[in-house]
């Protein structure tokens, strides 16, 4: 299991939210923290400790007043450390080289793919025929509805028809190089990760998986790489010291590069 760090922006600030309460409207979000440091900076930590494969995330619409400050603050990061950080939020065909040419390793899509409802496979074949599967990260961000896992679009505000499933995994996987999975209704809130959702993906394990959502102990840590068989990679994101958390970043680093046992 790898950590894979992460750069929350919204409102042209780097910040801890509560997913599940990112509004367009008025550009709101229940706040965790709010960091006195720009993404650079967290940029350039990350490429100090030699940590890749992370994310940076524009949390705000394109129609947003914050949208140019929240994505020069993105591309600032990507130009601190090329090659080393992917990003997503509002990427399509005809903005993905902006990012990529700005450093990103890979451009992280979901409303685009995701409209109405469903998988747009023309939407997939138009994205890797402009960038390239190995450029491309799917973000399966889902939200639990009567058990059942779906995948939620738009800043996770809107639900989709689509359930997250080994077959679903297996159809997407030949059109991206990696999966990012938010578990969003426990996104922000360091109370816990989403067990099922960790066996489910873990029990898959085809190509590269981040999971984000929940972690606020080393414990969860361990539960994670244990449930999901070593397979899954993590993000740890409000629990953690850098974003006013009381897990220690060095600790973590050690905690997810250990062998299990």
């Amino acid at each position: 299991m790898e950590f894979r760090p992460c750069i929350d922006i919204h409102n042209g600030s780097v910040k801890q939210i509560v997913g599940g309460s990112l509004k367009d409207k008025n550009d709101e979000a229940v706040e965790n923290y709010v960091s006195k440091q720009d993404a650079a900076f967290y940029a350039r930590l990350y490429r100090e400790y030699q940590i890749r494969n992370g994310h940076i995330i524009i949390l705000n619409s394109v129609e947003s007043a914050y949208y140019e400050e929240t994505k020069r603050q993105a591309l600032d990061a990507l130009l601190t450390y090329p090659g080393g950080l992917q990003v997503g939020g509002g990427m399509t065909p005809e903005n993905a080289w902006e990012f990529l040419n700005a450093g990103a390793s890979h451009v992280i899509v979901t409303s685009y793919v995701f409209r109405d409802g469903q998988i747009h496979y023309d939407h997939l074949h138009n994205l890797i025929k402009r960038i390239g599967r190995r450029h491309l990260v799917l973000d399966l961000s889902v939200r639990k509805r009567e058990g059942r896992y779906f995948i939620v679009t738009d800043r996770w505000q809107k639900y989709t028809k689509v359930e997250l499933t080994a077959q679903v995994l297996d159809e997407l996987a030949q059109y991206c190089d990696e999966f990012l999975v938010h578990a969003v209704d426990v996104e922000g809130k360091a109370n816990g990760i989403e067990k099922d959702l960790a066996v489910l993906l873990g029990n898959w394990g085809k190509i590269p998986v981040t999971y984000a959502g929940g972690v606020h102990s080393f414990e969860d840590l361990r539960t994670l790489k244990q449930l999901g068989r070593d397979r899954v990679h993590v993000t740890v994101g409000s629990a953690l010291d850098l974003f006013g958390g009381t897990m220690r970043f060095e600790e973590v680093l050690r905690e997810c590069s250990m062998d299990s046992e």
